[in-house]
């Protein structure tokens, strides 16, 4: 695993959840690096170069929903936001600003550990692609073209930045064009999970996608299309 990968920013205003998380993931070989509070933590996390932030939705001053949302204006770092239960509206708000993942406190550090995991194993390698798949490292459509190895995407000449999920989310569709993919599919295969997730996840994430695409091209962010009642596929223009 890449070095930066292996840094991580913990955000919460809790000493005892922050010393908790350390101990832990400490144990697992990352770097712990703190903040207790959203402007300490937006400052580290746009100065810093971290694989990813666990950061608390409730923060004193600037919450985690803020704090994701300007961080997104200048970084891609994955983050992994800590809610309570009872905060769900929240929490689709946090996948709207462009949270990656979600856990309710109070968790099991086994749950913490499995998400971090999980979403740099997404950051640094694309694990649900066999060899072959991944070898054609150039995805050519009308409107998108994605280059695997670099990571880019660029609709209709222009380069679109987004998120190593929103960029997973895409290329897993553009890797089967045409074919219909359900929100349990795309949660088990993009989000890796088998038991933990909220379908909501993937529909804020395709409309987050197609937010970007569409700033810079309409007709790439067409291709993205809701087949109701189903799911979701990458719809190659005729």
């Amino acid at each position: 695993m890449e070095d930066n990968l292996k840094r991580i920013l913990v955000v919460d205003d809790e000493e005892r959840i922050r010393r908790l998380l350390r101990m832990y993931l400490e144990k697992e070989g990352f770097e712990i690096e703190e903040a207790e509070d959203g402007e300490t933590a937006l400052r580290k996390g746009v100065e810093g170069n971290f694989g990813l932030i666990i950061l608390d939705l409730m923060l004193p001053g600037m919450d985690g929903i803020e704090v994701c949302a300007k961080l997104r204006q200048s970084k891609a770092t994955p983050v992994l936001m800590l809610t309570a239960k009872g905060e769900e509206v929240n929490r689709v708000q946090g996948f709207e600003v462009g949270a990656d993942d979600y856990v309710v406190k109070p968790f099991s550090p086994r749950e913490i550990i499995y998400r971090v995991k999980a979403i740099l194993r997404r950051s640094s390698a694309t694990a649900y692609l066999t060899k072959e798949e991944a070898s054609s490292n150039i995805i050519v459509f009308p409107h998108v073209t994605i280059e695997h190895d670099a990571h880019r995407v660029s609709a209709d000449g222009q380069e679109v930045t987004l998120t190593p999920k929103e960029y997973e989310l895409l290329h897993y569709l553009a890797s089967s064009p045409d074919k219909v993919f359900s929100r349990e599919q795309l949660l088990k295969d993009v989000w890796n999970y088998e038991f933990f997730g909220d379908l909501r996840t993937v529909d804020t994430h395709v409309k987050r996608l197609r937010e970007k695409l569409s700033k810079v091209s309409p007709e790439a962010s067409s291709m993205i299309t809701t087949v109701w009642g189903v799911g979701y596929k990458l719809e190659v223009p005729k």
